[in-house]
């Protein structure tokens, strides 16, 4: 077994500990099912929706039903604790329709961009590793866990309130964020299909406001889930909060924007315009900016 293989192993009980420690905490001053929290419920399905969809992964060494997978779970813990609620309310189902119309939008992007590319190099080392590949698709039930948790906090708490100026505000905010994501995609779409547009970076759009358009989007659509679920939080559940801080960190220290900025200064970083884009433009806010550039052709 490799030094890769023992590193895997070792972080799955770390996952898993951290994803009890959010079910515990979230679970708190929430409906039960059979006398267990239905926030951990909800957690545990999340990972054996996972678990489950590995195995045929593992067999025909595919990593193309992978994001598909993690947008399904979404949709599927998000509507399992809702149905489940015994008291889901007006802020139950709109928190359960954003969930739903982000992961059914974002799953289908990256699974036609995946086809598209025909595999995702991510996984290209590590799917002949049983350790390596069982804790991507771990990891994969942590993300949606600890994205999701404020959101299930607030379906499945036994307090109610109707829905208030600050769901309102989430609300707004969610739609801000959704926009920048879904248009920032839309942009980059268009701009690999084209033929002319073949060894150059975009640089057009939001894309000339913010390097990664896309992940500034994505975080602010979760600050709006976690302005929407705040008012019915207590007590440990003020915890799933974490939800836009984990995302946050997730896309700007770990697998979003490191890994990006290093493939694009490692294919473009010799390039004067290059250089001058990325001095220019922000990694992430978007700013306004004096010079604009002329897309190259």
């Amino acid at each position: 077994m490799n030094k890769s293989d023992r590193n895997a192993l070792a972080a799955l009980p770390v996952v898993i500990l951290v994803a009890a420690a959010v079910a515990v905490a979230g679970g708190r001053g929430g409906a039960t099912v059979g006398g267990v929290p239905l926030f951990a419920l909800c957690v545990a399905l999340a990972f054996v929706v996972q678990w489950l969809a590995f195995i045929p992964a593992f067999l025909l060494q595919s990593e193309r039903f992978y994001d598909l997978t993690g947008s399904l779970t979404y949709i599927a813990v998000a509507l399992v604790a809702v149905l489940l609620s015994p008291a889901a309310d007006a802020r139950s189902y709109l928190l359960l329709a954003l969930i739903v119309v982000w992961a059914a939008r974002l799953g289908g992007y990256l699974v036609r961009r995946v086809r598209g590319a025909g595999s995702d190099a991510r996984f290209d080392t590590i799917k002949p590793s049983f350790p390596s590949f069982l804790n991507a698709w771990t990891l994969q039930g942590l993300w949606v866990s600890l994205t999701l948790a404020a959101a299930l906090a607030a379906i499945t708490t036994t307090l109610r309130k109707g829905l208030d100026v600050v769901a309102v505000v989430g609300l707004a905010v969610w739609i801000v964020g959704f926009a920048f994501e879904t248009t920032a995609d839309v942009q980059k779409s268009r701009f690999r299909a084209d033929p002319a547009n073949r060894g150059a970076f975009i640089r057009t759009g939001l894309w000339a406001r913010s390097r990664h358009p896309n992940y500034f989007g994505e975080i602010v659509l979760w600050i709006g889930v976690a302005l929407i679920a705040a008012p019915v939080l207590r007590g440990w559940q003020w915890a799933t909060l974490i939800s836009p801080v984990f995302v946050y960190l997730l896309l700007t220290r770990v697998s979003g924007v490191p890994l990006l900025e290093k493939r694009a200064d490692d294919r473009w970083g010799d390039r004067d315009d290059y250089k001058a884009y990325k001095a220019r433009t922000p990694v992430l806010l978007p700013l306004p900016r004096a010079t604009s550039f002329k897309q190259d052709g």
